[in-house]
């Protein structure tokens, strides 16, 4: 085979592996917009997303080195098309949002994985000071324990805000204003769930959902093999990828059924609306696109730099922790800070009055 054949052959397989790369990116951007039910494999493209971009500004670069313009546009329209969903991990803003000093509610949301069941309360007081720092009005906590070694965190957190309303025994909403009504929302075969309260805010009132979806399953299946390793146990490569998978696939049919679930009691609301919490998913994901609905995403709306929340997973940062609001609420600032107490990063946002 000649070298003239060689190289058609080969920029005959990069093309290929072009439309391949497109396609698949193509179907990641609508994958959320089916349940994952029944379209588990165009579901999954959208965990892939940034995989895919990064291979398409890889063929962009081949395509121009070998001086081929036209097929450079594929990769690069592809890339356009992906703009929206960039935004949802990084937005182009040289104002710092903590430095905003105008005023609004401040709205946090943290799940604080159980204060790490610590015993001493450090854990507890700490993050309080944190969001006294931040001058929280609303907080929003996920796994959250009442009780840390002798204190309740309950009556400590009530010296800072007054009002406060328990959801599921691990979910709770800290308020600086009054709560005038509340609703815990239970999900069917697992132990997550959901809440909303209604905050009267100086005459205005809004209705804050606080919510926590089934978890990925990972970190279960991995703290198992991890332990039978250490009692002088072998783990079956092929099995334990298969469990990964399992669970991720079954978490991922319970969050959609839960993301329903609060999109329909949201739809109920006659008040405005914001929404905080874990939802254990990445952006443009069926659980996000459902529970987003035509709500707004605080961080493309006034967010800057990267956002990241999970921190459980080294070098590879995943958005799974959100605020969200209706579009009559305007978004003053989005940020998240550095708080290592948890295997996620608080969230916060302030929106105007």
């Amino acid at each position: 085979m000649g070298k003239l054949a060689v190289y058609k052959y080969a920029a005959a397989m990069f093309l290929v592996i072009q439309i391949v790369v497109s396609l698949f990116t193509l179907v990641g951007l609508f994958g959320g917009n089916v349940t994952p039910v029944g379209n588990t494999a165009r579901a999954m493209c959208v965990y892939v997303l940034p995989v895919l971009i990064i291979a398409n500004a890889l063929l962009t670069i081949y395509w121009l080195i070998r001086r081929r313009w036209l097929l450079a546009l594929i990769p690069v329209l592809t890339i356009a098309c992906c703009i929206p969903y960039i935004g949802t991990y990084y937005q182009f803003n040289l104002d710092d949002p903590q430095q905003n000093t105008q005023s609004g509610l401040k709205i946090a949301s943290y799940n604080v994985a159980m204060f790490g069941r610590e015993t001493s309360g450090f854990m507890a007081q700490d993050i309080l000071a944190e969001m006294r720092r931040q001058k929280v009005d609303v907080l929003c906590l996920q796994e959250y324990n009442e009780v840390s070694g002798d204190k309740k965190n309950s009556e400590s957190y009530k010296e800072y805000f007054p009002y406060m309303q328990v959801g599921r025994d691990d979910m709770v909403i800290f308020s600086r204003y009054p709560i005038t009504a509340n609703k815990t929302i239970l999900f069917e075969e697992t132990n997550n769930s959901a809440m909303w309260v209604d905050i009267d805010v100086k005459g205005s009132e809004f209705r804050v959902f606080n919510i926590h979806l089934e978890t990925t399953g990972i970190n279960r299946t991995l703290h198992k093999a991890g332990k039978l390793m250490a009692q002088g146990g072998q783990v079956d490569n092929n099995r334990l990828i298969n469990a990964i998978v399992g669970n991720y696939m079954m978490g991922m049919m319970f969050r959609s059924g839960q993301a329903i679930t609060v999109a329909n009691e949201k739809r109920e609301s006659d008040k405005p609306v914001i929404l905080c919490g874990d939802f254990n998913d990445v952006p443009y994901s069926f659980v996000y696109n459902t529970v987003k609905g035509d709500m707004v995403d605080g961080f493309k709306e006034c967010g800057a730099g990267w956002m990241y929340t999970y921190r459980g997973m080294k070098n590879k940062p995943v958005r799974i922790d959100y605020i969200f609001h209706d579009e009559s609420i305007k978004g003053i600032s989005y940020y998240k800070t550095d708080l290592t107490y948890s295997d996620h990063f608080p969230v916060f946002m302030k929106i105007a009055l």
